[in-house]
């Protein structure tokens, strides 16, 4: 693959050229949280009830059996990759307004400012046994996030000052807090929603 294309994992988020709500700003790590809940409750591991039929709780990435799916069938079913896409669009929704990057309260299903799209993989032109080492082979990305990791928490406390002062978030640090955000979601889908073999590169940007 040409490395001058885009990579196979997009994100972007509207910036909000405009004041932001002050009040649910300053409130921020309360007013998330029933969206957090909801979040866990669907990303969490499995719950089962002693005696129970059914698990109370079942989410999460689908890791572990599109990884043997993609080694032993050479398929990744179409309605596992629709949920790993539809729960990482939700987290980073939940992710982007705890970052302050948006006001607008996070929806469970619509698309609202945060754009992430992720092609559907042809499982026959992925590499078979790459699966398997995928999340090994991304550890200098762990290492690196966790600097900037680091960086986005500065930024966001940054922000939430500029947001009571002057309304606005300054756009240096939401280029920072966005473009860190971006690439966490091609480390994801390179190492753990496995839909592309392409390494993901080294760069905030596009």
């Amino acid at each position: 693959m040409d490395p001058a294309e885009p990579y196979p994992a997009y994100l972007e988020i509207d910036y909000p050229d405009r004041e932001l709500n002050w009040v649910t700003s300053f409130f921020r790590p309360f007013v998330v949280i029933p969206i957090a809940i909801i979040l866990g409750l669907v990303s969490g591991p499995a719950i089962q009830k002693e005696g129970a039929e059914r698990p109370l709780a079942a989410g999460g990435t689908i890791f572990l059996a599109v990884m043997l799916m993609l080694v032993f069938r050479r398929k990744y079913p179409r309605w596992w990759f629709d949920w790993n896409l539809e729960l990482v669009r939700f987290s980073t929704r939940v992710a982007a307004y705890i970052a302050l990057l948006r006001d607008e309260y996070p929806s469970t299903d619509e698309e609202q400012a945060v754009h992430i799209d992720i092609p559907y993989p042809d499982a026959r032109e992925l590499h078979r046994w790459l699966p398997l080492v995928k999340w090994f082979l991304a550890i200098p990305h762990y290492i690196v996030m966790a600097f900037l990791a680091v960086g986005v928490v500065f930024c966001v406390i940054i922000a939430w000052f500029a947001i009571l002062l002057t309304g606005r978030y300054p756009r240096s640090l939401f280029d920072y807090v966005v473009g860190v955000f971006r690439w966490w979601l091609r480390v994801a889908a390179y190492a753990f929603l496995l839909t592309t073999d392409r390494y993901p590169p080294f760069r905030l940007s596009d």
